[in-house]
């Protein structure tokens, strides 16, 4: 269930009862799957330095960050999406080691017109490999995302060599569909960044199915 208050941000939800339950359960069942592969959990900021986003993710993505000064001026926002931090993780504590497993459950934010499957107040829920020494590690990445898909529908299409929207990609990357959902289809997109590579599954979009 989601409750609607008055004066609501919009874009928000409060989400309770039996939507709260499948909610929890959909996830430990993907957590599961993470662990059992490797991957352990890292827990990230809500509030960052607006410039990892300048630096890293491009306009697309800039467009829609919130922004606003601290008191003592510094320009911060709320994070609108999470593998460009996990990056400079990598970057400032594995630089010389291969093979870091990462997966994390966050709450993001973007200013974009809300529409059932999106929202200004989202989760992702992702899996980050950095400095992997694998050249098969894509193909591991998608067949982990497709059991992770699993949990919930059969019946979704995956799409490789796809452009993806951030900066920080060095190469094409991957996406998993589900075509019931029309204009919202997209529940799954990931691919290579400098230091590693990853995937990121839009958790309230994958409830949709």
């Amino acid at each position: 269930m989601e409750l609607k208050i008055e004066k609501q941000c919009k874009g928000t939800r409060i989400i309770l009862g039996d939507e709260a339950k499948n909610r929890r359960k959909v996830l430990n069942q993907i957590i599961e799957i993470a662990e059992k592969n490797g991957f352990g959990e890292i827990i990230l900021p809500s509030i960052e330095p607006s410039q990892i986003y300048v630096d890293k993710a491009g306009n697309e993505i800039l467009d829609q960050m919130y922004v606003f000064e601290d008191r003592a001026n510094r320009e911060l926002c709320l994070r609108p999406e999470v593998t460009a931090t996990v990056q400079l993780v990598g970057e400032k504590f594995y630089r010389t080691k291969k093979d870091v497993k990462l997966w994390y459950f966050e709450k993001c934010y973007r200013y974009e017109r809300p529409q059932k499957g999106r929202y200004r107040e989202f989760y992702q829920f992702g899996l980050e490999v950095i400095n992997p020494s694998s050249e098969s590690i894509k193909d591991e990445l998608i067949e982990i995302s497709k059991e992770m898909i699993k949990t919930i529908t059969e019946e979704f299409v995956v799409t490789e060599n796809v452009k993806r929207g951030l900066d920080y990609y060095v190469e094409d990357g991957f996406e998993i569909s589900v075509e019931s959902l029309g204009a919202q289809k997209q529940v799954l997109g990931g691919g290579r960044y400098s230091n590693g590579i990853g995937f990121a599954i839009g958790f309230d979009r994958l409830m949709l199915c």
